[in-house]
């Protein structure tokens, strides 16, 4: 990511980022990606004009179109990175994440994830 970062500011242009949410449409996929985009803000990079998003229970990730449009978006130059919430809604296998990963950097294209929260403790 930090290559990528580096090589955008060299080009004085702002960072892009394609949110990306794993969840049901409606009110939770509406705040995750309100979410996403408010974070994005807060660092000074452009959330893209199209959102990316598959439903519910994670399946492959050949088998999801949200996830394969934002990654062919991002390779295309609309987007400089994917941002989404947690690396679960990608893949919590580590085969897969690697591959996923390799692709991404082969474009150029960085994958991210919001901050965790700190755990509060009583």
């Amino acid at each position: 990511m930090s290559e990528i970062t580096a090589n955008v500011a060299r080009h004085g242009r702002r960072l892009r980022v394609a949110p990306y949410v794993l969840v049901q449409p409606g009110a939770e996929r509406r705040a995750d990606l309100e979410t996403i985009a408010r974070y994005a803000t807060e660092q000074g990079w452009q959330v893209s004009s199209r959102t990316f998003a598959d439903m519910g229970q994670p399946r492959p990730l050949a088998e999801r179109p949200g996830f394969t449009e934002a990654r062919r978006y991002a390779a295309q130059g609309f987007a400089d990175g994917i941002l989404a919430i947690a690396r679960p809604a990608i893949t919590t296998d580590n085969d897969t994440y690697v591959r996923v990963l390799k692709y991404l950097y082969q474009r150029q294209v960085f994958l991210a994830y919001l901050p965790a929260e700190p755990e509060l403790t009583p």
